[in-house]
């Protein structure tokens, strides 16, 4: 597990070291923009209630199993961050979170809009505290408008922005993605409008507000469909698994599986005519014929891969020049040797859960980012928050812990609580 390549990337330098980010975020969207940032080196104080924690998320797990006390909804979207559990509800908890506010570089939020301007810690409130603050309110239709008040989920979002409305078969339901995209590519968003924030601030000391809308995020990602919309008056209509744009780009079904393919430049057409053997498809080389006439193309490709194997197309693929991949599944890349050798496949040691594998495509060749462990149990870290980056004495931590300001987990609970075997020292940092 701890090859040459992966010490290689721990004794790297981290791009965000120095940075402090105070995660006051729930479910998915808001904290995976966290752990972007985490990834990359910046200190991430995540604050959920004491007890039940973030209850949306660590409730969150398939057929409602928690492997040694992980909740695999909250285990994705949250590592390396620093874990405390403080009671927002109290002045002394507000108070708390304005110190961390004033030494940190990035405050975020997805709580309802005017919530946090309620609770005297909104943009307004911290930014007389902290001037140099970089605020990110992520909300799913922004912070003002006629409909800002709503709540968003991912599924909410992919039918609300269109995106559900073009993607399945014709004739078929309109179809909500499995992953949870809205959620992941704002949160994506969210944290590249951070860095652009924080470089702005570099060059003029200014901190700012950023309000980010999960269904803008959407509705930008649907590549040619509004432009397509505004020239011809005509909706994007569902095509299944044929890219009516590009073509052919396809996903079919084999002898044996499914198999991902792709041929746009001509001279990829043409080798996959010539794999095809089929002549009368080269006619349509030329990519504005491809296009025009990509039902009758699909169609041929279909009944053609329908009748090969997975293997069989691979192998042609690599000998006529276009590109095929048969569609995998998480197991079959959590073993796969190139993404296990790249380190993309992360398997590693968490301190309190033990082996662990994520996905880590952070490959920046100076600063590349790694995780160094996963989730944590609810006000994990309280200690290194309080102690260590707001320096508050013994006395004044065991008098908020005694009015319920301060909290830990409920071992009522699994997922918010260490697993039964951890033995009450290792991952713990104060």
């Amino acid at each position: 597990m701890f090859d040459e390549k992966f010490r290689e990337i721990m004794a790297k330098n981290e791009a965000l070291e120095g940075f402090r980010v105070l995660d006051i975020t729930r479910i998915i969207y808001g904290p995976w923009a966290a752990n972007l940032m985490a990834v990359m080196g910046a200190e991430v104080v995540h604050v959920e209630i004491p007890k039940m924690g973030d209850i949306l998320i660590r409730a969150v797990t398939p057929g409602g199993v928690f492997p040694r006390n992980l909740s695999p909804g909250m285990m994705c979207c949250n590592s390396n961050k620093y874990y405390v559990a403080i009671d927002m509800h109290t002045p002394e908890g507000i108070e708390l979170i304005k110190q961390i506010a004033a030494k940190s570089d990035v405050v975020m939020e997805n709580f309802k809009p005017g919530t946090f301007d309620k609770w005297g810690i909104g943009y307004r409130q911290l930014r007389e505290i902290n001037p140099g603050i970089v605020y990110v309110s992520m909300q799913g239709f922004g912070n003002w408008g006629p409909i800002s008040d709503r709540p968003s989920y991912d599924a909410y979002a992919q039918g609300i922005t269109g995106l559900a409305e073009i993607s399945g078969f014709p004739d078929a339901l309109a179809l909500k993605s499995q992953a949870w995209i809205g959620d992941y590519l704002s949160g994506t968003i969210a944290a590249f409008l951070t860095l652009s924030a924080l470089h702005h601030r570099e060059k003029t000391g200014e901190g700012q507000f950023i309000d980010l809308s999960q269904a803008e995020v959407l509705m930008r990602a649907m590549d040619w469909t509004w432009l397509f919309m505004g020239k011809t008056g005509k909706t994007r209509k569902r095509s299944g698994n044929w890219d009516m744009a590009v073509v052919p780009s396809l996903i079919a079904k084999t002898k044996d599986g499914y198999v991902a393919m792709g041929a746009f430049p001509e001279s990829e057409f043409s080798g996959l005519c010539t794999a095809m053997e089929n002549e009368e498809l080269k006619k349509y080389t030329d990519i504005d014929l491809r296009i025009k006439n990509a039902e009758f193309i699909y169609k041929e490709i279909d009944k053609w891969a329908a009748g090969k194997t997975n293997s069989e197309i691979l192998d042609l693929s690599r000998k006529h020049g276009f590109a095929a991949s048969p569609v995998m599944n998480t197991k079959s890349i959590h073993e796969n040797p190139h993404f296990n050798q790249r380190k993309t496949v992360w398997k590693f040691e968490d301190p309190v859960y033990g082996d662990l594998a994520y996905p880590n495509p952070w490959h920046l060749g100076e600063t590349p980012g790694r995780i160094r462990w996963g989730m944590r149990p609810v006000g994990f870290d309280n200690e290194h928050v309080v102690r260590r980056i707001l320096g508050l004495g013994e006395a004044e931590v065991e008098q908020l812990y005694n009015k319920g300001v301060l909290g830990k987990w409920d071992e009522n609970f699994p997922a918010t609580s260490p697993p039964k075997d951890w033995d009450g020292k290792k991952g713990i940092l104060y």
